[in-house]
């Protein structure tokens, strides 16, 4: 058995990570093809490196397929209902940073706050005769935290490109984005919240409750964790 260590595919996130991890003795690389989701480990035995997406490594976590894996906390949370009973955060790595944020259209003088936003929507379902939409990807995050903070009337849009256009383009009069900068919020004529903040989001080590451990699993995932000095 080996522990199976699941990492983004591409991109900043995975150079990043191969960084951290080679900064604690791990030197992570991908084959030599770029087609190729399979990679090395060296600097501990018996551990897999497993190439990914960024999205799918919460699904792979909870299925217990991988024993660990690097990913967003918003995708973690967004993907898995009850998150921390199915994996557990070992490690925040300190990069991948991102708030998961409300925007609404910066024409909206009258709006800063959630209780305006809760305004805003019944008057216009009022006006309109259908709900004021809010266009995301992250559904029971946006959900669970309008709920809290009693907004209603309002519908969720589903949105698999830049949700940012979606008000531009009147699929949407509002949206629930990650946001690191803000520079893509403003060139869309689009404001924060000043209370929509949902999430700080950045790329954490995430162990799997569900993967099946040998007794030399848990010794090659202690000797990993004493490595890379988390608990």
């Amino acid at each position: 058995m080996t522990i199976k260590l699941g990492v983004p595919s591409k991109g900043r996130l995975m150079e990043k990570t191969f960084e951290w991890f080679a900064a604690r003795g791990i030197t992570l690389s991908r084959s030599a093809s770029e087609r190729e989701y399979a990679g090395a480990v060296d600097g501990i035995a018996n551990v897999e490196l497993v190439l990914l997406s960024a999205g799918e490594i919460p699904r792979e976590l909870a299925a217990g397929r991988i024993h660990l894996g690097v990913t967003g906390t918003d995708l973690v949370r967004e993907k898995l209902g009850q998150w921390d009973q199915q994996v557990q955060e070992l490690a925040e790595l300190g990069f991948g940073h991102a708030d998961l944020i409300i925007a609404v259209p910066s024409a909206w003088v009258d709006v800063d706050t959630l209780d305006d936003l809760d305004a805003a929507a019944a008057a216009f379902r009022a006006r309109h005769g259908f709900r004021l939409r809010i266009a995301t990807k992250y559904h029971r995050l946006v959900r669970d935290f309008l709920r809290a903070a009693g907004v209603a009337d309002y519908a969720l849009v589903d949105s698999q490109g830049a949700t940012e256009g979606t008000v531009k383009f009147e699929t949407a009069e509002a949206v629930a984005d990650i946001t690191s900068t803000g520079e893509t919020l403003r060139a869309n004529h689009l404001k924060l919240l000043q209370d929509g903040l949902i999430l700080k989001s950045q790329a954490t080590l995430f162990r799997s409750r569900a993967a099946v451990l040998s007794d030399a699993d848990r010794d090659t995932l202690s000797q990993l964790c004493q490595m890379i000095e988390v608990d």
